[in-house]
């Protein structure tokens, strides 16, 4: 009887050691895959992380710019009043009756107009361009209409006359063209659609 209790017990002992490596093992395994999956996650939060940097970076970079490129833009759009007065100084200084019997009236107005080309120079210099819109069609983007013209030689649309110069200032609009645009006539419209209907 004892010999069957210490085979038991040996039995017992043998099990009880190959469970405590298993276990053992099975703890090793699991360290290793924490591990990894540790390393993993750093891996994927670093590299988060640097996206992120970067993407900071390149904002700055592009508020950099604009601050370079459009920080003058309040200035620039209030400058432009002083051309707007120059012009209409000259305007009606031409058009006044007891200026035009002036015999200095011509190196006057001269002077005004070298001003006026000074301060468009500078402007050219600092990328501030005038809209063209001269036999143009509108565009909502660069023009304001202001009111609209029977013309029936224009097609709908031109831009008949300029109250108002506008500018850009690089691509960006510093302030639109105030225009008058040609219409067609009523009685032509009514007639057109007419015919268009019979057809």
């Amino acid at each position: 009887m004892s010999e069957n209790n210490e085979k038991k017990q040996k039995q017992t002992i043998v099990e009880d050691n190959k469970k405590i490596i298993k276990d053992s093992q099975d703890t090793d395994l699991k360290k290793e895959i924490t591990i990894e999956e540790s390393l993993k996650e750093t891996e994927d939060k670093l590299l988060r992380s640097l996206a992120e940097i970067e993407n900071q970076r390149r904002r700055f970079e592009k508020e950099i710019k604009d601050a370079f490129e459009f920080g003058s833009f309040n200035f620039a759009k209030e400058s432009l009043a002083i051309l707007d007065n120059l012009q209409r100084a000259k305007d009606a200084i031409k058009n006044d009756n007891i200026l035009k019997t002036n015999k200095d009236l011509d190196k006057f107005l001269e002077n005004i107009s070298i001003i006026e080309k000074d301060l468009i120079s500078i402007f050219e210099k600092n990328r501030i361009k005038k809209i063209d819109t001269k036999n143009k069609k509108f565009d909502p983007n660069l023009h304001q209409a202001m009111s609209e013209i029977e013309n029936e030689n224009e097609e709908t649309g031109t831009i008949l006359l300029e109250m108002q110069a506008g500018y850009m200032l690089g691509e960006r609009l510093l302030r639109p063209a105030l225009v008058s645009v040609s219409k067609k006539s009523i009685k032509k419209d009514s007639e057109n659609k007419e015919k268009k209907e019979e057809i």
